[in-house]
């Protein structure tokens, strides 16, 4: 409406300056940048994607577990090759994204699946150890060096002519569980607390923890021998030279109750583990 004779001009209504849009900082700009981040880890599974692409699990070092995507690498011209399978320890270089993050470098630290091909106890225990560590790191970049430390370890054991690929994997299983609060309890009672002083605790009881004592011992739990819980224990603590002394029939036991520990935490099978080869 047109101002009347003699009033003053109407007021028009203030716009923000655009030149002072300009000077504002980037984040209230817009959003920012792309966030890129660099890490090493464990290539622990792939999965196909569209037509060239694939879903890769990697246990980082600082990061831990991580689902990203890799780009084209299923092409034969790929730059990225045979740099992102199972076994690989990579350098990468990530970009952030809103569901899945997006590997734009790879490169080889080192390749423990080299070793491991054509060794079908090697290769299948080493598979077992891949769906453990991402089983035992369930929540996306949540970090877990000591699992990722672990993992290393294994790998780099699991490759040495002289270590039984058995006792390597229950060693590493061992260690894991106890990484991640599930430690059995092998010298004293996992109910009472009762400390073994020499005695034989008699019974191996998964779902208490442990061993247990005669009056603690629930309807159902396993009876190893001795030298086998005496093995259990080398492997958990590192005792190679015991454990290679150990007996088969002893190792045979020995995997038995830790695969079914192991999966009892878990609340869920590990399906490598059916196509290890006992000790």
């Amino acid at each position: 409406m047109p101002p009347r004779d003699g009033a003053g001009p109407r007021q028009r209504p203030r716009y923000f300056p655009l030149r002072r849009i300009r000077q504002l900082p980037q984040a209230v700009r817009d959003n920012g940048g792309v966030h890129q981040y660099r890490d090493d880890g464990v290539v622990l599974r792939t999965q196909k994607l569209g037509e060239a692409d694939r879903i890769v699990t990697v246990l980082c070092r600082t990061t831990g577990r991580v689902r990203a995507v890799a780009k084209g690498v299923r092409r034969t011209k790929s730059r990225f090759g045979g740099r992102l399978e199972p076994f690989t320890h990579v350098d990468l270089m990530f970009h952030s994204g809103r569901s899945l993050d997006i590997i734009t470098q790879a490169e080889v630290i080192r390749p423990y699946g080299a070793p491991l091909g054509g060794d079908y106890p090697r290769y299948t225990a080493g598979v077992a150890m891949l769906e453990t560590a991402e089983r035992l790191t369930p929540v996306d970049k949540e970090p877990a060096l000591r699992q990722f430390l672990l993992l290393i370890g294994g790998l780099r054991a699991l490759g040495e002519e002289e270590r039984e690929p058995r006792l390597v994997l229950d060693a590493y299983l061992l260690r894991s569980l106890a990484v991640a609060g599930y430690a059995p309890a092998l010298e004293e009672c996992a109910r009472c607390g009762a400390k073994s002083n020499g005695a034989r605790l008699p019974a191996f009881a998964i779902a208490a923890g442990g061993m247990v004592c005669a009056s603690c011992r629930p309807p159902g739990a396993a009876s190893p021998s001795p030298q086998t819980v005496a093995l259990m224990l080398a492997l958990l603590q590192g005792d190679w030279e015991a454990a290679g002394r150990s007996e088969r029939r002893h190792r045979v036991e020995c995997s038995g109750l830790v695969a079914a520990y192991l999966q009892w935490h878990l609340e869920h099978s590990i399906r490598s583990l059916r196509h290890v080869e006992r000790a």
